[in-house]
């Protein structure tokens, strides 16, 4: 593993551990954290195809490896689409890789990135932060996990409104003193 994959595995942790299993923003998160069913993976690579390539092996791995042993990947990408709504136009091909693959309804894709931005919002709204991480991530999980944890959490449409709360009592400096930040140049 060369110190560039190192540090975005290490920047990502971090967040996952301080603002995702930390802050309880979902709280399906720690178990698999904890039970150290996470599997991370850097892609090096500026190009949007490389991360497609990425994508598609790792959702085979994902698929194929038992559900015991592992339960998600964090696929990072630090140097691949930095402007934000080149990653959200992005997610269109993830999902065509998922159709392609006849893993729609197995497996997901989920998205974060430093610039993540609701639709309806401005850049600087504390709610975008749910989906913020240090580089751009998709987080690719199986459908069968969401739906066990969807069914032992008592009311899982709550978990939005709680996170909204929780992050506008943090607020922006609370935020910033959490230290999860990209310590790699783009």
């Amino acid at each position: 593993m060369t110190d560039f994959e190192k540090i975005a595995i290490e920047d990502t942790k971090k967040w996952l551990l301080e603002a995702v299993v930390g802050l309880n923003l979902c709280p399906f998160a720690k178990a698999v954290v904890v039970k150290d069913m996470v599997r991370y993976r850097v892609c090096p690579s500026a190009d949007s195809a490389d991360l497609l390539v990425m994508l598609r092996e790792e959702l085979l791995h994902l698929a194929e490896s038992h559900p015991n042993t592992l339960d998600t990947t964090l696929l990072i990408a630090p140097k691949a689409l930095p402007d934000f709504l080149d990653f959200n136009d992005f997610l269109t091909e993830c999902d065509a890789v998922l159709t392609d693959l006849k893993l729609d309804g197995v497996l997901q894709v989920a998205d974060f990135h430093p610039h993540y931005q609701f639709g309806g919002t401005t850049l600087d709204d504390i709610e975008n932060f749910t989906n913020r991480a240090p580089y751009p991530t998709l987080h690719l999980l199986r459908e069968a996990s969401m739906d066990k944890a969807v069914q032992a959490y008592p009311d899982a449409s709550l978990i939005f409104e709680r996170n909204m709360e929780v992050l506008n009592a943090l607020g922006q400096a609370g935020w910033a003193q959490l230290g999860i930040a990209s310590r790699l140049q783009h």
